[in-house]
């Protein structure tokens, strides 16, 4: 990989929401990592990358296993001399079950605060060096709309999203120095090739329904303002919070 090209490190860009953030970075000149828990899954989506001329790398890493993720940071080391960017995206949702949280089993909800909470903490100390090795580096922590209306029967992920935010402000202050930017961004439900069996059309469309922008959101919606705070037109923001759910909220 270039070293005269930015690189940006996005996790679980194997598929849905993160597959189509690495894709377009990559159409915009990024070389872009992808980190997922599924080997072949990663290695797909980059040689999708790279049969369109993009620049890309496979990086199987899982988020939750702290053995998994120094091994990742050593292996990405030995590839590229820094990190210019690095999107939080890996996350567990889409297998989740709702229930009233006094039915979440005790491992369960541990598994969601590990993956989506800690996991988020963890590759981002370890990918620390090849940050700071970057004039600017930008992190993105995906967070989720969610946290704002208190969605009921999610409460586990909640939880973690809330997490998430409050990481993003701690670490942004930590961080001041380096000159790294941290910010994250609040999605609602997006539309991916991802199957949801949780919820159902009329659910679907009830929350189109409530939005201000009257249509299912779709990863594309979310992708143009993660480059904005990759990029240098945020250059002067940080340790802020970007609302991308339609209009679903209004804070």
């Amino acid at each position: 990989m270039s070293s005269d090209e930015k690189t940006v490190v996005v996790t679980g860009s194997g598929q849905g929401i993160g597959r189509a953030t690495a894709v377009e970075l990559a159409r915009r000149g990024y070389q872009v990592v992808i980190a997922d828990l599924n080997a072949d899954h990663a290695a797909s989506v980059a040689d999708e990358i790279t049969s369109t001329g993009g620049s890309a790398l496979a990086l199987a890493v899982d988020i939750s296993d702290a053995d998994s993720c120094r091994a990742a940071s050593g292996e990405l080391a030995g590839k590229v001399e820094k990190i210019d960017g690095l999107v939080n995206n890996a996350a567990l949702f889409s297998t989740l079950t709702m229930k009233p949280f006094w039915e979440i089993p005790e491992d369960e909800w541990n598994r969601v605060l590990q993956v989506n909470l800690t996991g988020t903490w963890r590759i981002t100390k370890e990918l620390l060096p090849l940050l700071r090795g970057s004039a600017a580096a930008s992190i993105v922590n995906v967070a989720a709309s969610a946290v704002w209306i208190g969605r009921p029967n999610y409460a586990h992920y909640v939880a973690s999203k809330a997490g998430v935010i409050g990481l993003t402000y701690a670490i942004s202050r930590e961080l001041a120095g380096d000159g790294i930017r941290v910010n994250a961004v609040t999605p609602g439900s997006v539309q991916t090739e991802i199957p949801r069996h949780t919820i159902t059309p009329a659910q679907v469309q009830a929350q189109v329904d409530a939005q201000s922008v009257r249509r299912p959101a779709e990863p594309s919606d979310l992708v143009g303002a993660v480059a904005f705070l990759l990029g240098p037109d945020s250059g002067f923001i940080s340790g802020q919070t970007l609302n991308v759910d339609g209009g679903l909220t209004v804070r």
